[in-house]
């Protein structure tokens, strides 16, 4: 016997014993969950449809994991605009093995397995000790400006067409702090930019050749 289900927005075609996943429920490894949202159920060429759903009919399953899916990257670049936007979505995602297929308002007859809470316990300290070294590394490596500022006054980079105020001060947080500084920027040093700031090669090829004018006055 086959059940049609719709959990999470989607819609799934399951069996006794199939391994699933699906958008993240609540319950712990070997609890058993109720998916109640049954579309149809079958056997062989015979299918019953609901409207939308069939009456009194229920699917059984048993958390097998929570975990999470891919990391999936939207970016959107807006040329000449000096806008950037990434955003990282990563999607929770529950494993499931389905138990049963229940019909006409059966009751479940499988329950909960045992919990082995001190297997799953060593895992849980490894990404604990784990986590805040991750999270300082990190932390280092943002606070960390691209470049050594040079000792003496600043200059107004707001003077080089297309450096606004907002643009000014991401230069000055990685050490941007003169013409000079512009002007002398490689090729290699541009494109670290263009990697760790909302700026692109062509804005800061055009930047440099500016600032080469301004640093001889």
């Amino acid at each position: 016997m086959f059940a049609v289900i719709k959990t999470g927005g989607k819609q799934y075609r399951v069996a006794a014993n199939d391994l699933l996943k699906i958008e993240k429920i609540e319950g712990q490894i070997g609890d058993i969950v109720e998916i109640g949202h049954v579309l149809a159920h079958g056997e062989g060429e015979n299918v019953t449809f609901g409207a939308p759903f069939v009456d009194g009919a229920l699917v059984t399953a048993e958390v097998v994991e929570q975990g999470k899916n891919r990391t999936v990257i939207a970016f959107k670049k807006r040329r000449r605009q000096n806008s950037r936007r990434k955003i990282g979505h990563r999607q929770l995602l529950t494993t499931v093995r389905i138990a049963e297929i229940l019909l006409g308002g059966a009751k479940p007859t499988k329950k909960a397995a045992a919990k082995t809470e001190a297997k799953a316990a060593p895992k849980k300290e490894a990404k604990a000790e784990a986590a805040p070294k991750e999270t300082e590394a990190k932390a280092s490596e943002t606070a960390a400006p691209l470049f050594k500022a040079p000792k003496g006054e600043p200059d107004d980079l707001t003077v080089i067409k297309g450096i606004g105020p907002v643009a000014a001060g991401q230069l000055n947080e990685q050490g941007i702090m003169t013409f000079a500084q512009i002007a002398k920027l490689s090729d290699k040093d541009v494109a670290r930019i263009d990697a760790h700031m909302p700026f692109s090669t062509d804005q800061i090829t055009d930047w440099r050749e500016q600032a080469k004018e301004l640093a001889k006055k």
